[in-house]
């Protein structure tokens, strides 16, 4: 049956090193480099540590007296071992905290917080090269990304694309690591597809569901993929069948975006990095307004008003965050992350940390609203623009508008800005030193010649 789930299946399954143009290779280091440094800012997060207390009490674990040996798959935030299970689990939680992982804008789907999670832990399980590693993981990214573009914008008003799509994209990397052939791919995306979920309610009280997001659809694809070697059979076409994703998840499914140029275009290079730690909906008009408190030399004292022209994408996340309890939550704050970049020219961990309900941020908070925008929202989910209206206390009336925000393909991050965002990762969630930082990031950089995945902190080779 050739239908787009075989396309798709046969695709993960089949692809090798070689198939890769070099840019995709290039381009995945950098994210690999760049989620590596979102998962040890997991380190201390109260959420990731309940969901890693949990992983390592379900499985083999590094404790003194304990007689049971050590699992083969590094728990980044732990400096512990479990079972690639576990640890896809405790590494997909911990990087998803810090809002700093990676985005892809068509799909609205972050990919780095559920295929590297699992790659790393079964790579590292069964030896597996860094060539090999990063084959999948393209796997991974070029699957997950397909499938978020084809459930559409009527899945993500409800569904957090992570979770859903996030256990394909774990699938596909792990199958391809495994080794699978198409027919056991296809059975690993039934397998994967039927345990897809996660719902965005959970921003309304701040609650800390997002972490059991990526985690779940990282360890849930992963035993997919598993399960397939096995024999375990899924669903032939769990995305377009009468009953399957598409049918209970979307209004609006695609099923041609499941194969969109499979081997020609490749949408792991289309990905983003984030520039801001808060959700990526605030990012084009944090940029947009910098440009403008930048061209006319405001001050936060400046602004009387700032109307921001969104999407409804945008409107649908962050519309239900008024007044944020939590950091996590003041993340998903249009006003509260504006009011930061104007106080400091960036939204970053820091600031959201000590800053977030300050007086002055939550006064300027206030000062911001969001409007739909027709042309701003035609353009989504592809192009994410920035545009902004801007009252001054004076009477002005300003505008700006960022057509690729900071991160984007066109106005991307360099290895050396990856490096140090890595770094300020780290140093703010002390889940490594300078040293080891430095070290495993050098490493990482020459992954594409390892000839086996060790761990990440420690000895990398």
């Amino acid at each position: 049956m050739n239908s787009p789930t075989a396309q798709l299946a046969a695709f993960a399954a089949q692809l090798r090193f070689a198939a890769l143009p070099a840019a995709v290779v290039r381009k995945t280091e950098d994210l690999l480099v760049d989620w590596f440094g979102s998962a040890v800012a997991g380190h201390g997060a109260r959420p990731v540590d309940s969901i890693t207390r949990f992983a390592l009490g379900m499985g083999p674990q590094n404790m003194p007296g304990c007689d049971q040996p050590a699992g083969p798959s590094e728990v980044i935030v732990r400096r512990g071992r479990s079972s690639p299970y576990l640890a896809a689990m405790a590494n997909a939680a911990a990087s998803h905290v810090a809002e700093q992982d990676d985005v892809h804008n068509g799909s609205v789907f972050h990919p780095a917080t559920v295929v590297f999670p699992a790659a790393l832990a079964v790579a590292q399980a069964i030896g597996a090269s860094g060539q090999q590693l990063l084959t999948a993981s393209v796997a991974g990214y070029e699957v997950g990304i397909r499938v978020g573009e084809f459930l559409g914008r009527s899945h993500y008003k409800v569904f957090h694309t992570t979770g859903t799509a996030g256990t394909l994209a774990s699938a596909a990397a792990v199958g391809n690591l495994l080794g699978l052939d198409a027919a056991h791919m296809q059975h690993a995306f039934g397998s994967a597809g039927t345990q897809s979920a996660g719902l965005w309610e959970f921003l309304r009280t701040a609650a800390d569901s997002k972490q059991l997001h990526t985690a779940h659809a990282a360890a849930a694809g992963l035993m997919a993929a598993y399960l397939a070697q096995d024999g375990f059979t899924g669903a032939a076409q769990i995305f377009e069948g009468p009953q399957g994703m598409a049918a209970g998840m979307s209004r609006d499914a695609d099923p041609a975006r499941l194969t969109d140029g499979l081997g020609s275009r490749w949408a792991t290079a289309e990905t983003s990095f984030k520039y801001h730690a808060s959700c990526r909906h605030t990012h084009p008009a944090a940029d947009a307004l910098l440009q403008v408190m930048q061209r006319y030399g405001l001050a936060p004292d400046d602004l009387a008003r700032v109307v921001t022209h969104v999407h409804q994408g945008a409107i649908d996340v962050l519309g239900p965050v008024v007044s944020p309890s939590t950091v996590h939550q003041s993340k998903f704050s249009m006003g509260t992350v504006l009011a930061l970049v104007a106080r400091f020219g960036h939204a970053g961990l820091v600031e959201f940390e000590q800053h977030f309900s300050d007086d002055l941020t939550q006064a300027l908070r206030d000062r911001v609203t969001m409007v739909l925008d027709a042309d701003v929202d035609s353009a989504y989910p592809r192009r994410w623009i920035g545009k902004v209206t801007v009252h001054t206390r004076d009477g002005r009336v300003l505008t700006g508008r960022v057509d690729e925000p900071k991160g984007d393909p066109g106005n991307t991050l360099s290895r050396d800005e990856i490096t140090t965002k890595a770094m300020r990762l780290a140093a703010f969630s002390g889940g490594a030193t300078a040293a080891e930082m430095q070290a495993a990031v050098a490493a990482l950089w020459g992954v594409a010649q390892w000839p086996r995945v060790g761990d990440l902190l420690g000895s990398p080779v």
